[in-house]
């Protein structure tokens, strides 16, 4: 049985931390990015107690579940893991145990590690776990209001990390092996400095560091971008950052946008992605799309469908709407289960039949890349400077520069043959 906690309580973190001292460890992680980077900084911490980290729950003598609670689908997936392993020594952190431990405690007794005393061991240890993509937490929180995220709830009002130890913690990942640099937060143009300072700022500051990496801005809200567009356009004009953003619009009809709280307007969000395109040309665009909210009826879908049709964008997440609770529409009639997946659907097939478009207008191109990451023995993942992603037979090392034939259309990516 795991480590005894009640439904209202919390093992302090130095007791978890001491508890799992030299001991082999898995560590299962759901969910976003910033998610993924709790996990490589309890990785470290575990590593600088003695640990060992197994990739697997039986191989090891206890299990970390890094929880998600955006979507219900995940939370289900969740819950059949925790109840599969209680009976081994047992730990949960992330978003569910902030906000759903009574759910928790219903299936499993497990010790509970808060996110943040994670962050605070981190702070306090000089080793980085090495690895070929860093991951760089800017801040967390948020300050929208929107309706149905309850990912607010769990993570609360923004906290930005100051902009030194961003740049060290970039510096560090670098150091450790890492070429590809991913900065995440909830919402990363909403990040300020102690001085004021702006996500573009923040950017720019990076050229001043040494070594070759180059930098993923990971997801900006368009509400909390569009007062300071001009600048981080610019930031993004750096041969350091990656031509890629994302920008998740969540619908295009104006209307299921109020109803969402998401502070901005469908034209508001093309005009985004205009600028963005006007003076960055071939940059990427990835956007996000709910379907089935509450309200949203065929012309409202219709406006998603649209939309994705005018804005071509390289990649769309598409979430079937998911109720979730302490939201404010948590009980709001949404349309059935089944027109969420018939319009999930629909929406998935039309942006498959525009990625193939792009991509076949693609092959045959030689373009340069950057090796990224090692996929298995014998093949690399490459990115080209809009973070097209290119796989091709090699054993060349993280950060090496090359040309490639684009050969085969993937759908998310290409498959390509070096260029001598």
């Amino acid at each position: 049985m795991g480590s005894p906690a009640g439904s209202d309580s919390e093992l302090s973190h130095t007791e978890s931390f001491s508890d799992l001292a030299h001991k082999d460890v898995c560590i299962l992680t759901f969910g976003c990015t910033y998610n993924h980077g709790d996990s490589r900084k309890l990785e470290a911490v575990l590593i600088s107690r003695g640990c060992r980290i197994v990739p697997e729950p039986e191989k090891a003598d206890a299990l970390v579940v890094n929880t998600c609670t955006v979507i219900g689908a995940t939370e289900r997936k969740m819950i059949r893991i925790l109840k599969k392993y209680c009976d081994m020594p047992l730990y949960v952190t992330g978003c569910m145990m902030l906000v759903q431990r009574e759910e928790i405690c219903a299936v499993c007794n497990p010790g509970f590690i808060h996110p943040d005393a994670i962050t605070e061991e981190f702070s306090r240890i000089p080793y980085r776990s090495p690895h070929e993509t860093g991951i760089v937490q800017i801040g967390k929180g948020c300050r929208g209001t929107c309706t149905y995220c309850i990912t607010r709830y769990a993570r609360g009002p923004p906290v930005n990390h100051k902009m030194e130890e961003i740049l060290d913690e970039i510096r560090k990942c670098h150091e450790n092996g890492a070429f590809e640099i991913q900065l995440c937060a909830q919402d990363c143009s909403a990040w300020r400095g102690e001085d004021h300072e702006t996500l573009a700022d923040l950017l720019s500051s990076t050229g001043d560091l040494q070594g070759s990496f180059l930098i993923r801005v990971g997801m900006m809200n368009p509400a909390t971008l569009l007062p300071i567009l001009d600048p981080v356009i610019e930031s993004f004009t750096s041969s350091r950052v990656f031509r890629f953003v994302h920008l998740p619009v969540q619908s295009g009809s104006d209307r299921i946008l109020s109803r969402m709280g998401r502070g901005y307007t469908r034209d508001e969000f093309t005009s985004l992605v205009n600028e963005f395109r006007k003076k960055i040309p071939g940059i990427s665009i990835a956007t996000d799309i709910i379907t089935g909210f509450p309200g949203e009826d065929e012309e409202d879908f219709q406006a998603s469908i649209d939309l994705i049709s005018a804005v071509q964008p390289a990649k769309v997440n598409i979430t079937r709407y998911s109720p979730r609770p302490h939201t404010m529409i948590a009980d709001a009639k949404a349309p059935t289960d089944y027109i969420r997946k018939v319009r999930s659907r629909k929406i998935q097939a039309h942006a498959e039949v525009l990625y193939h478009r792009q991509n076949r207008s693609l092959l045959g191109r030689i373009i340069g890349v950057t090796v990224t990451e090692h996929i298995r023995p014998g093949s690399v993942l490459c990115r080209s400077s809009n973070y097209t992603g290119v796989i091709i037979e090699s054993d060349l090392p993280v950060g090496a520069k090359v040309r490639v034939c684009l050969v085969e259309d993937r759908m998310y990516f290409f498959s390509g043959e070096l260029v001598s």
